[in-house]
């Protein structure tokens, strides 16, 4: 009997195992345009001198402010 139940056990579980296996399958789709120009804003050279120059001079403020 515990062979019976262990065995119809072991069938559902697969059956329900095989039905995600599928559900998670899905078609390739791949989009590769090399020419896109949807540049977000920390991709641009200016935010980055802007940012580099603001670090340098608050860096520079809090370095000489210790000092009298």
């Amino acid at each position: 009997m515990k062979a019976l139940i262990s065995k119809i056990s072991l069938f559902i579980l697969g059956s329900f195992m095989s039905t995600l296996v599928f559900a998670q399958e899905k078609g390739l789709d791949v989009n590769i345009d090399v020419n896109k120009h949807n540049d977000t804003w920390y991709q641009q050279p200016w935010v980055w001198v802007v940012g580099g120059a603001i670090f340098i001079l608050l860096l520079v403020a809090m370095l000489r402010g210790g000092k009298k």
